[in-house]
């Protein structure tokens, strides 16, 4: 249904954002012949939106922002069950002798507890909740590299952390991200957080990302690099299909039970 072009500035924005909050993106001209205005007034809109916080543009429109980030024990509370599922999938990549790096993020720290102890795994991490869990497994050998630990990320992203990465060649990472998208592809909140994904990316030989569904369709401000450049995403069984077909990925895509 077509909304009446006499909508203010206020009550058009209102509706921009009830629309990202209910979907993965909205696109500029679609939004121009709706609400009867110029593409270059919705572009407007959006540029607002964005320096308010409220949607990340892109080219052509906007995709919304993640849930307000919070830690990671907060996070790792939320989901907890869905979390397992992703983890198991993901833990499954872990063959005999194999040095596995766990990034920073809740569904990480899940993984943390699924990783068999009958391989001769050796887990390196940058953060020391993700230390703690695999700590506690007696079968794992825990690696930790470090620095100042930011307490958003929950982990060393800074430049002592950079310099001892840069020494490793993991054979696979699980990455953290904060947000995924077939258009952005995996983005961070914070800009340390994003570039230590980056090097340890290019310094992985297989590079693996999970993320629930809320996390599908969204951007943060900071990217990693495009979906094309990670090895497996995995992601949950029941995500909606349009949100899986927008991810149009090239890397194989993994469900969770």
């Amino acid at each position: 249904m077509q909304i009446a072009p006499a909508l203010l500035l206020d009550e058009r924005q209102a509706e921009i954002r009830r629309r990202l909050a209910s979907s993965d993106r909205v696109i500029a001209g679609d939004l121009a012949l709706e609400f009867q205005v110029s593409e270059d007034t919705i572009r407007r809109d959006l540029r607002e939106l964005a320096a308010a916080g409220q949607c990340i543009r892109v080219y052509g429109g906007a995709l919304p922002v993640p849930a307000p980030d919070l830690s990671l024990n907060e996070r790792y509370g939320i989901g907890t069950e869905r979390k397992r599922h992703l983890a198991r999938a993901m833990a499954a990549f872990a063959q005999r002798g194999m040095t596995i790096f766990l990034d920073a993020g809740s569904t990480n720290l899940a993984a943390a507890h699924m990783l068999p102890e009958d391989l001769d795994l050796t887990v390196v991490t940058h953060a020391p909740h993700i230390a703690a869990a695999v700590l506690d497994r007696p079968g794992l050998r825990l690696f930790m590299i470090g620095g100042k630990v930011d307490t958003k990320t929950g982990a060393a992203t800074g430049a002592q952390g950079m310099r001892e990465l840069e020494q490793l060649r993991p054979d696979i990472a699980f990455i953290g991200a904060c947000a995924v998208s077939g258009v952005t592809g995996v983005t961070a909140f914070d800009a340390e957080d994003a570039e230590f994904k980056r090097l340890l990316t290019r310094q992985s030989r297989v590079s693996l990302v999970g993320a629930v569904n809320e996390k599908i369709g969204t951007a943060a401000p900071y990217p990693v690099f495009p979906l094309s450049a990670f090895d497996h995403i995995v992601i949950e069984k029941d995500l909606d299909p349009a949100k899986r077909a927008s991810l149009a990925i090239s890397p194989p895509v993994l469900v969770s039970a």
